[in-house]
């Protein structure tokens, strides 16, 4: 018999007997055996790195939590909204995202460089512990709300990409930038045209 076929052979039955040892386990686990492997909520925000607070329960009418701040930590701050009253600048951002990489330290530098202004981030990812190393790894101090269920961009009707910038004026939005910023010129023009 050729070598070849005896090789075939044996790893066909390999294959077979990994499958018959495999699949009735996998077929044994329910749903709520799934579940009972996912981390908790409060699991979840003990893994993720400290971050500066927030400062309110939400922004643009959206409550979300601060990403970084324990659950303990996040006590009722006196103001349930950023936006509620005055300007807010707002930039959604993800972990994974190359130009959201870029952005972030300009946005930081904008934050410093306009106190008229509450600027602060929005991570647009379940990974909240993902977006707060990112933050951390770049230096970057912003403060970021945490949005794993993508209920910002859903309430305020987003399109689906990152980065976007949303300028929100006494509550309502202003203008929505729908793109990455390297230039401080030319994010200082867009925000002053929302405003307009």
């Amino acid at each position: 018999m050729n070598k070849h076929v005896v090789a075939y052979a044996v790893a066909v039955v390999a294959v077979g007997a990994l499958l018959v040892l495999v699949v009735p386990g996998m077929m044994r686990q329910t749903p709520e055996d799934q579940i009972a492997q996912e981390p908790s909520q409060e699991q979840q925000a003990a893994q993720v790195a400290p971050r500066p607070e927030c400062g309110a329960r939400g922004v643009a009418g959206v409550e979300l939590s601060c990403l970084g701040a324990q659950p303990q930590e996040q006590q009722q701050t006196q103001q349930p909204d950023l936006s509620a009253e005055g300007v807010a600048v707002v930039n959604v951002w993800a972990w994974w995202c190359a130009p959201c990489r870029e952005e972030l330290p300009l946005m930081e530098r904008f934050a410093q460089e306009h106190p008229e202004y509450r600027v602060v981030g929005v991570h647009a990812d379940a990974k909240a512990a993902a977006g707060a190393e990112l933050l951390n790894e770049l230096d970057v101090d912003l403060p970021s709300f945490q949005d794993g269920d993508n209920s910002f961009a859903g309430a305020l009707g987003l399109p689906s990409v990152v980065p976007i910038t949303v300028v929100v004026r006494d509550g309502e939005v202003a203008g929505v930038l729908p793109k990455a910023y390297a230039d401080m010129t030319e994010l200082e023009r867009d925000v002053r045209e929302a405003l307009a």
